[in-house]
């Protein structure tokens, strides 16, 4: 099994912005700046034929290349915050090409996760305590002007995620260009 994702690698310099950005904010559990990634689409722990499927439908993906940038800082989780994160800024072609890849990976017979898409790049995670969140909640609001980008996104890739001594690590093991 293989624990596997589809997302969008960050230059170097957006990974920078986000680790001083990370660093203002106290987070108990922050994702390694190595590990910064937007996420397209979650399959979980799949069976390696099935990650094969998943590169066979993903290498069949035409879509045009697209600037983004991210805007703001925001928490999920509601009056429990769980997760927080640097907001990406609107961009249709990026709602596309999500789109496009939710439906290569179905109809390649594979069930990606149900949840809503909400375009983030992840910066920590919570243990769930209540003043561990009205601390996160202040430090975010004072962040909410975080800026970062644009920058010219050129590829996504099949990524894979493994368990290690302070977290997850992340590995693209697939990627796959965009149209010029």
């Amino acid at each position: 099994m293989i624990r596997c994702f589809v997302a969008i690698a960050l230059p170097e310099e957006v990974r920078d912005a986000l680790a001083l950005l990370q660093a203002g904010l106290p987070l108990p559990r922050p994702v390694p700046a190595a590990g910064f990634h937007l996420t397209l689409s979650f399959l979980g722990d799949i069976p390696e034929p099935q990650a094969e499927e998943a590169h066979l439908a993903l290498s069949a993906i035409r879509s045009p290349g697209f600037e983004m940038a991210l805007s703001g800082v925001g928490l999920f989780g509601g009056a429990r915050p769980r997760v927080a994160y640097a907001a990406v800024a609107p961009q249709p072609a990026l709602m596309a090409l999500q789109t496009k890849v939710e439906t290569a990976l179905r109809d390649a017979g594979l069930t990606p996760e149900a949840r809503r898409f909400t375009p983030h790049v992840t910066l920590g995670r919570l243990k769930g305590g209540r003043g561990e969140a009205e601390r996160i909640e202040r430090a975010a609001a004072g962040a909410a002007g975080f800026r970062a980008g644009p920058w010219p996104v050129a590829a996504f890739g099949l990524w894979r995620s493994d368990p290690g001594p302070e977290g997850r690590i992340y590995e693209e093991v697939m990627r796959y260009p965009l149209t010029a």
